[in-house]
């Protein structure tokens, strides 16, 4: 365990950090490694500021413990990632309702603001399927200008943007090592298995979507927005925002919705990653699991009025 008291100076870091494994491990006598390094994102918030959407000056962390595959483990450091770059994809399915142009300036000021040095990719998804409209830039504005009017039309809805997440954790192999995440706007509804909520929760593009997303170490946001096919299925919006809560949630990202209806406007959404970003640091840990393969992950705090938000696993190859 380790305390902690942290500062507002050393909360002013970098947005939407995901799970980086670092190769390193100590070998014993044997010459066989027993522990090796992990390293993750955590952003820590009190109960109230989560609540009021503003950061507070200092915050108690007090004891903080990790949890690896239900054992302790020993934390190493927890550093600041002030202003660090992130590799970005926004993806937007394109059936999603036409009141969504209206977003389109909240996206553009939310790219613009990113730390620089971050690469942004701008992309569609129709039908599962991913077109391009920008790929990785640094040129935070370019890729701000290249964000266009849906075409709000129900033909391809229903098929979800799972596949399309797949197509876009491919696009990160050729990027370098470090901060990654994809920001997904979506009704997340996959109905390939059928309209049951279970079908929807466990289909199979979405397993793939967590499972590839997580052996790349990339957290995905998710906003739910509706399409022609779940604005008016209460149903269909909840196992849509299902899909995408477990979407966010295993791999180590948040999702933002307001019911069921279309949202009046993103900005309460960009409001809470920003507080996020003020609220993130590196811990580092001796993992005592050398087997290959997922590994989950939990990080507490001593102090009852402490959250901390952090990748729920990795994977280890």
């Amino acid at each position: 365990m380790m305390r902690s008291y942290l500062s507002k100076a050393a909360f002013l870091c970098c947005f939407l950090g995901v799970a980086s494994i670092l190769a390193a491990a100590q070998p014993p006598e044997n010459g066989k490694p027993q522990v090796r390094t992990v390293t993750i994102p955590i952003s820590i918030f009190t109960r109230q500021e989560l609540k009021e959407k503003k950061a507070e000056e200092i915050i108690d962390a007090a004891e903080l413990s990790v949890i690896e595959d239900k054992e302790p483990q020993q934390i190493l450091s927890l550093r600041s990632t002030n202003d660090a770059p992130i590799t970005l994809a926004i993806l937007i399915q394109d059936e999603v309702t036409s009141s969504f142009n209206l977003q389109l300036k909240p996206i553009a000021d939310f790219i613009k603001r990113l730390p620089e040095g971050s690469r942004v990719m701008v992309g569609y998804l129709r039908g599962g399927s991913l077109g391009i409209r920008q790929h990785f830039t640094k040129d935070l504005v370019k890729a701000a200008d290249s964000l266009r009017v849906v075409s709000g039309s129900s033909a391809f809805a229903g098929t979800g943007p799972y596949a399309g997440v797949v197509s876009a954790v491919k696009r990160f192999e050729a990027m370098p090592a470090g901060r990654r995440a994809i920001l997904v706007v979506s009704d997340g509804f996959d109905a390939t298995e059928g309209e049951a909520p279970g079908s929807v929760l466990h289909a199979p593009d979405l397993e793939r979507a967590i499972a590839r997303a997580q052996r790349a170490g990339i957290a995905v946001y998710s906003f739910y927005f509706p399409t022609g096919l779940t604005e008016n299925s209460t149903i269909r919006s909840i196992a849509g925002q299902a899909g995408l809560d477990r979407l966010a949630h295993e791999t180590g990202g948040n999702s933002y919705s307001q019911g069921s209806g279309v949202p009046v406007t993103l900005q309460p959404f960009f409001d809470d990653i920003e507080t996020a970003l003020r609220r993130q640091f590196s811990l580092t840990y001796l993992s005592t699991h050398m087997e290959k393969g997922y590994h989950r992950v939990e990080v507490k705090s001593s102090n009852p009025e402490v959250t901390i938000r952090h990748p729920q696993g990795y994977y280890y190859r």
